[in-house]
């Protein structure tokens, strides 16, 4: 009796393309396949929202999820051991560059548990930070997330520098970050209330979706008003007249929005610019 052959390789890319056509490729297919699928129970809302998280990944930009220098929490490299504790218990963050002033540099990174060790083991002495400084990986502002991601995984980091153009400091980005892109948010007992308006200095503003219209208003001296809507989400996809694309651009009332990240329900983040003939906000 014959032996069953597996199947030749041409065989399983035939098998294959069935599963998977050509013409599910493009993006727009490749969504509505999704949506087919929750609609007929193979996958569930979540793991929809998580592969559609993947994939939109793949089109943003470290400048897009980074937090700006603005608002880093760096510590000073002739800082104290006091001065050092105060930050970590202030901030109740795990993860601190180290920030050559002088130079305007960074260091390295030093860890929260590096420093607890220290104390619990010797209290009297000072903490020498630089026996336990790790390198700081940094990263353009243009690297796409994605390969951040992997660069990530890669060196076992956790954290990146990002640097603009002319290698100055523009901001930092974390493996939650990204992650944050494609499950959603990832809060603790720890995290603090975020700003729905981040300025990022360069005339860009990252801008959470549900951000009501008052707010808007009054963050950029605006006066958009609706009876329609309440927040900067309604507006946009007012605009539209439809639920837009990653990445889809329009403006609006003298605004540019861009589109961050959205799911087939919504939207959740946007990037905001002023036109060319609209006023700068007022120092907050």
């Amino acid at each position: 009796m014959s032996e069953d052959k597996p199947p030749s390789r041409s065989s399983l890319f035939k098998i294959f393309d069935k599963l998977f056509p050509k013409t599910l490729k493009p993006r727009a297919q490749l969504m509505q396949a999704l949506e087919e699928a929750e609609e007929n129970l193979v996958i569930d809302p979540y793991s929809r929202s998580v592969i559609e998280g993947a994939l939109q990944v793949e089109s943003l930009k470290v400048r897009d999820v980074m937090v700006p220098r603005s608002k880093m929490i760096m510590i000073n490299s002739e800082a104290s051991t006091k001065n050092l504790l105060q930050v970590m218990v202030a901030s109740s963050h795990s993860r601190f560059p180290i920030h050559n002033e002088e130079q305007d540099s960074i260091l390295g990174v030093v860890l929260a548990k590096d420093l607890l060790a220290h104390l619990a083991n010797n209290q009297d002495d000072e903490f020498n930070y630089r026996e336990y400084l790790r390198d700081a990986l940094s990263v353009p502002e243009s690297k796409p997330l994605g390969a951040l991601l992997r660069e990530f995984q890669q060196n076992k980091s956790h954290m990146a520098i990002v640097l603009d153009e002319y290698g100055e400091i523009a901001g930092l980005v974390t493996l939650e970050d990204v992650i944050e892109q494609i499950v959603g948010e990832i809060e603790d007992e720890h995290d603090k209330e975020e700003d729905n308006i981040i300025d990022y200095g360069d005339g860009r503003f990252l801008l959470q979706a549900n951000t009501t219209l008052s707010e808007f208003n009054e963050f950029f001296d605006s006066n958009i008003t609706s009876d329609d809507y309440d927040t900067v989400a309604g507006l946009v996809i007012s605009g539209f007249s439809y639920l837009p694309e990653q990445l889809s651009e329009i403006s609006l009332h003298g605004f540019q929005f861009k589109v961050l990240k959205t799911d087939n329900r919504r939207l959740h983040l946007l990037e905001v610019q002023y036109q060319a003939s609209n006023e700068k906000p007022k120092e907050k």
